[in-house]
């Protein structure tokens, strides 16, 4: 586990934090009405956030 840690760390970090920040987003913006597909709920904005904060380590690793 600890060099899987090591090998991927920006990837997790970087994957923590963007579902940390659609969580937030979630909370602070979101969509009061409930009809936005993806800010309506906490679960699919963390995902969401989730899913670009991976993206974004993966083509910061690549450089």
């Amino acid at each position: 586990m600890r060099n899987f840690l090591i090998k991927y760390r920006t990837q997790v970090i970087f994957t923590l934090i963007g579902g940390i920040a659609g969580i937030g987003y979630w909370h602070f913006v979101g969509c009061s009405s409930g009809t936005c597909p993806i800010t309506s709920h906490w679960y699919t904005m963390g995902s969401y956030g989730t899913a670009m904060g991976f993206l974004a380590g993966e083509l910061i690793k690549k450089k």
